[in-house]
């Protein structure tokens, strides 16, 4: 599995070249969000990518701001993220 970089969804919201262009090309787009809002796959839609995996936590049963952090939920999200990525 090859994985770019992560970007910077900052530089996306203010259409930075650099970002947008490395975006543009990227084999995946793996949106994560902590809640039901999606702001991150709705920023990405706004700025034209259209290709977004879309992982909400919220959806793996975790809480924003009521979820401990520790290895096993870090690894739950990781292997979602994984099935989104292959």
């Amino acid at each position: 599995m090859s994985v770019n970089w992560p970007t910077s969804l900052a530089g996306i919201g203010g259409r930075i070249s650099g970002i947008m262009k490395s975006t543009e090309v990227a084999a995946s787009i793996l949106a994560i969000d902590g809640c039901a809002l999606d702001c991150t796959r709705k920023s990405l839609e706004e700025a034209g990518f259209t290709r977004v995996n879309h992982l909400r936590l919220t959806d793996l049963g975790f809480e924003k701001g009521d979820t401990e952090i520790n290895p096993d939920s870090i690894s739950q999200v990781v292997n979602k993220a994984k099935i989104f990525l292959s």
